[in-house]
């Protein structure tokens, strides 16, 4: 791929180059030609047209055979086109050589001078030999065109010229093109250089070696791709430590349990089972124990259909109040045993929702477990329920140790269980958040440490068609 990037950028810069100076050295050449050319043109046709005039004005009633001698003999010794006075056959009568000729002349400027005017005509390919350039006017006599003074020239020294600057600027063009040929190889590994550098930490990144990184190089796309990728390493360490933290959390959790659960039934076994107490004490504990497992095992399977995005919810159309009064029945006690408090403020008109009542459920019991277990004793817990515009809003709100600021942002992201040393397995407020959001509503937490903590549900009135 990086071969690919790196060959492409060498040709399209190439390329480029190559268009811009096949352009310019188009516009060039045609300049260099128009220049050369054309003055000479310019030039010949302004003597030509000079001596036309003259000839004309003060030769007015001589024959054009006197005449064309007249203008062989007053022809300036520096004159260095070919000069030749043509009858209207166009037959050469003679030339500024003194030589006369049979040969009919029937370019284009001869023709135009005959039938209305200056001609003129360049030959592009040589003629006889060599290319020229000729000028023609005609010669009157009363109006009438009685012959031709053709002025002519060979070009052949001026595509000379024009041949060896055309060849320069094609040299020039050329080392242009290798210039830009080696600037383009250059540009190139300075691009494909940090993505090169990119690829192999993404590829140790890969291997799961987090701890590369990439080195910004430049303060461009690849420089913030190389910031994101290091950021993205960063996040990917963090959140392998909170998943080994989990780890390590929930083995504690499902080993505490168990031990006491093995403590206990190796204690019966081994016991008087005829001692009722112990027995039942015994009992007590392992069934405690096996809840807190259940517990546990149930949150790791719902987090595993949180994670495959399965979990589900049944919506029916009830009232939140008979819920929320049968779990304070089932607290209350759990308050008496730990000396806490518990309050409530339940209205006496209806809370209408649509919801699951099982998902529901697993949300409060959680938040008011969450609730006692964070709550010392002599603290207190309540739970508050009121209908605002739209939305019935439960809060449940405690006495406890409270959350530090630094954690309050990342709680109930899975695996976080922030600095408390309290069982559970950080799962319990992910999933009910993601509950609620299934329910069209919010979970939100308020904190302050060493004060208490409020959690408030924000669920959809259902409204009564």
């Amino acid at each position: 791929m990086l071969r690919g990037i790196r060959a492409r950028l060498i040709t399209y810069i190439t390329l480029v180059l190559l268009l811009i100076v096949l352009l310019l050295e188009g516009v060039f050449i045609a300049a260099v030609h128009y220049y050369y050319l054309g003055s000479a043109m310019e030039t010949l046709s302004s003597r030509a047209t000079t001596s036309a005039t003259f000839f004309n004005k003060y030769l007015e009633g001589y024959s054009i055979n006197e005449r064309a001698r007249y203008i062989l003999e007053n022809l300036s010794t520096e004159e260095s086109s070919k000069v030749e006075v043509l009858n209207t056959e166009g037959n050469v009568i003679i030339n500024s050589f003194g030589f006369s000729s049979s040969e009919r002349i029937d370019t284009p400027d001869v023709r135009t001078a005959l039938s209305s005017g200056k001609g003129s005509y360049q030959s592009l390919t040589p003629v006889g030999g060599e290319r020229i350039m000729a000028v023609s006017l005609p010669i009157k006599e009363a109006g009438t065109n009685i012959g031709v003074l053709r002025y002519s020239v060979s070009a052949e020294p001026l595509y000379d010229v024009i041949v060896t600057i055309v060849l320069n600027a094609v040299w020039v063009g050329l080392l242009v093109i290798l210039f830009g040929f080696v600037l383009s190889l250059i540009i190139a590994k300075r691009i494909v250089g940090p993505i090169r550098q990119l690829t192999t930490v993404a590829k140790e990144m890969a291997t799961g070696n987090f701890t590369a990184k990439a080195a910004k190089q430049h303060n461009d796309e690849i420089g913030t791709l190389a910031v994101t990728l290091n950021y993205m390493s960063e996040e990917i360490l963090k959140s392998e430590k909170i998943k080994y933290d989990f780890i390590s959390s929930v083995t504690h959790e499902l080993r505490t349990p168990l031990t006491s659960i093995k403590g206990w039934g190796e204690t019966l076994l081994m016991g008087d089972l005829s001692d009722k107490k112990e027995t039942l004490q015994g009992l007590e504990v392992m069934t405690g124990e096996t809840d807190r497992l259940i517990g546990l095992v149930e949150d790791l399977l719902d987090f595993s259909k949180f994670q495959a995005g399965e979990i589900t919810v049944d919506l029916q159309p009830y009232d939140l109040r008979g819920l929320l009064e049968d779990l304070l029945l089932q607290f209350r006690y759990r308050g008496q045993t730990k000396q806490i408090r518990l309050y409530a403020d339940i209205p006496d008109q209806p809370l209408p929702v649509n919801g699951d009542f099982n998902r529901l459920k697993q949300v409060f019991v959680n938040l008011l477990d969450n609730a006692f277990k964070f709550t010392p004793a002599e603290g207190a817990v309540s739970i508050t329920a009121a209908q605002q515009e739209e939305l019935i809003v439960v809060t449940v709100t405690d006495t406890g140790e409270g959350i530090e600021a630094a954690d309050l942002e990342k709680l109930g992201t899975k695996f976080f269980k922030g600095r408390s040393r309290q069982s559970g397995s950080g799962l319990g407020l992910a999933i009910c958040k993601e509950i609620i959001g299934l329910h069209g509503g919010q979970l939100k937490i308020e904190s302050e440490f060493t004060i208490g903590t409020s959690v408030i549900v924000e669920l959809p009135r259902y409204i009564i068609q």
